[in-house]
């Protein structure tokens, strides 16, 4: 018999392991805790020497990974457990020293032990929060006596190194395919910005007349198109928020929606969602923007542009555009997408990166008259609808590979598939 999810066969035999959460294993394999199969000590400087790399799985906090550069997944098991509720990532340990917040788990039995299964075994775990759920303490989600008792579910050693050549050839392949998908991505959002650079400073008749513009990033221009600062296409309004801290929980989980500028960056052309919101007092010391406002963000992620769809508030990082007559906001918002490299350019490094509403004012924009304008963002609409849709379709494979690698290992390590034939054939290649 075989899983119609996975395709691959079920061990002949199962049993009861004992353990709510790991079900039925296979007959032959084990269920032993972690205690009778590794040596626990705490780090220090000569826990383990370079001879002892890649070897020994160990638990450590997850900031302490962060500042360390030696880590990759070329080595054996590592586990990091992180700080607060959530468990952090597995990782391979390359080379290193350990300091007191860290935990190394020694196998006491390399007959019976591989170091690779238990990565696979434990990043399985982990992204199923099977740990975590075992935790007693939101301060700290793996306490020693907790790992001691953990249990393991473990096949015969030679089963443990065929299900880790199966998984490492299926991991590569499925990274492989991830990364071309990415690499689609890319491309795929270049030709977008193409799109829209070439419409709103060349229009879309291919054999219309051009004239210098006297502006470096806009090249040659239609010859009836002109060619005007920002300001003087817009009224530039800085969002406020003048309370400190800005944290300040007496301001916030009101009526009024607040808008930061991971919103902005996050939507594609219109912000239809908010996480984030303002009581009156929060309002009093903020500025209400009405809906159809064109925003752009100004610090941190600088140039982002979007379209609000309902009214909200924003802090002085973010600044709304109100258009003039003959301006048609959404060619507005097109421009500005085409010049985000511009904005980033025109950010002073002294200041942190920020822009401000003077220099964002005095940049030059060709405008043609509002009847292209409009006929501009017709085909744009049309041309990056096709684009973005690719780029989703994209987005969605990564996901659903991503959900198929996670399962495809947490059934393999725990024994509800039989992947040694497969893994068999990988070795006969």
């Amino acid at each position: 018999m075989t899983s119609e999810r996975t395709g691959f066969r079920f061990y002949p035999h199962y049993k009861p392991s004992g353990i709510e959460w790991l079900g039925d294993v296979p007959a032959h394999w084990e269920v032993r805790r972690l205690r009778s199969l590794a040596n626990i000590t705490t780090g220090g400087q000569d826990t383990i020497n370079q001879q002892d790399d890649g070897k020994y799985p160990f638990f450590v906090r997850s900031q302490t990974v962060e500042r360390i550069d030696t880590w990759s997944f070329d080595g054996e098991a590592v586990l990091t457990a992180g700080d607060g509720v959530g468990v952090g990532k597995v990782f391979h340990y390359v080379n290193g020293k350990f300091d007191y917040h860290q935990r190394v788990y020694k196998f006491s039995d390399f007959s019976a032990v591989s170091g690779k299964f238990f990565f696979h075994y434990f990043r399985a775990l982990l992204r199923y929060e099977v740990l975590q759920g075992t935790a007693k303490s939101t301060v700290d989600s793996l306490r020693l006596p907790m790992l001691q008792n953990f249990p393991v579910a473990l096949p015969p050693l030679s089963e443990q190194t065929a299900i880790v050549r199966y998984l490492d050839q299926a991991d590569e392949r499925i990274r492989r395919y991830v990364s071309s998908r990415e690499r689609l991505i890319e491309l795929l959002e270049e030709y977008r910005q193409a799109v829209i650079h070439h419409a709103v400073t060349r229009g879309l008749d291919l054999n219309v007349r051009l004239k210098p513009s006297g502006v470096e990033w806009l090249g040659d221009v239609p010859a009836h198109w002109e060619v005007r600062r920002v300001k003087q296409v817009a009224r530039i309004l800085r969002g406020k928020f003048t309370h400190r801290p800005r944290n300040d929980p007496s301001l916030y989980n009101g009526p009024y929606p607040f808008i930061q500028t991971g919103d902005v960056a996050r939507a594609k052309k219109t912000i239809a969602e908010y996480s984030q919101t303002l009581n009156e007092q929060g309002l009093a010391v903020s500025k209400m923007f009405p809906t159809g406002t064109l925003v752009m963000t100004i610090a941190a992620n600088i140039g982002d542009v979007a379209i609000l769809d309902f009214e909200a508030c924003f802090p002085d990082s973010v600044v709304g555009f109100v258009p003039h007559q003959k301006v048609d906001r959404d060619y507005l918002y097109y421009l500005f997408r085409a010049m985000k490299t511009e904005f980033l350019r025109e950010a002073p490094v002294n200041t942190q990166g920020n822009l401000n509403v003077e220099r964002i004012g005095a940049r030059h924009i060709a405008l043609p008259p509002i009847s292209e304008q409009t006929a501009i963002v017709a085909y744009i609409d049309k041309a990056t609808a096709a684009i973005d849709a690719a780029i989703d379709r994209a987005r969605r494979e990564i996901e659903l590979l991503g959900e198929y690698r996670t399962r495809l290992i947490a059934d393999v390590v725990t024994g509800k598939v039989d992947v040694r034939e497969a893994a068999g054939e990988l070795s006969a290649v």
